[in-house]
């Protein structure tokens, strides 16, 4: 038996909290929700992600908390061809794709799209 099961949540640090928040909830179409003392996360599926913003981290925290650092992938609730045109219709350049990929469980199909603190944002289909 593995000892890790699932991912429950993630952290990013971002510089401007509103742009964080546009890109989230807009164009990647995750639900935002406040907790604790102040603190927003959004959510997709069973997972979320907290947020926080440099200089005003949470503690604990990374050891190297910088915003653009990340490269996170999403598997899309909906056909990847349905994916780019929403990004089309939201003003979010593609960075690369549609291309084809390997994924945690099978092969997958991915476009690249950078959040507001440039982190890469690889979005995919299950092929």
């Amino acid at each position: 038996m593995a000892l890790i099961d699932h991912l429950d949540h993630l952290v990013i640090t971002c510089i401007d909290v509103e742009a964080t928040k546009r890109f989230y909830v807009d164009v990647l179409q995750m639900r935002l929700e406040s907790f604790g003392a102040g603190r927003i996360s959004f959510h997709f599926g069973n997972q979320k992600i907290n947020v926080h913003v440099r200089g005003a981290e949470f503690e604990p925290k990374a050891h190297l908390p910088v915003p653009g650092a990340l490269d996170l992938c999403f598997i899309a609730a909906v056909p990847l061809d349905d994916v780019i045109e929403h990004l089309k219709r939201s003003n979010c350049p593609i960075v690369e794709g549609p291309v084809e990929r390997t994924g945690a469980t099978r092969k997958i199909r991915s476009v690249y799209i950078r959040d507001p603190d440039l982190n890469l944002i690889e979005i995919s289909e299950l092929i």
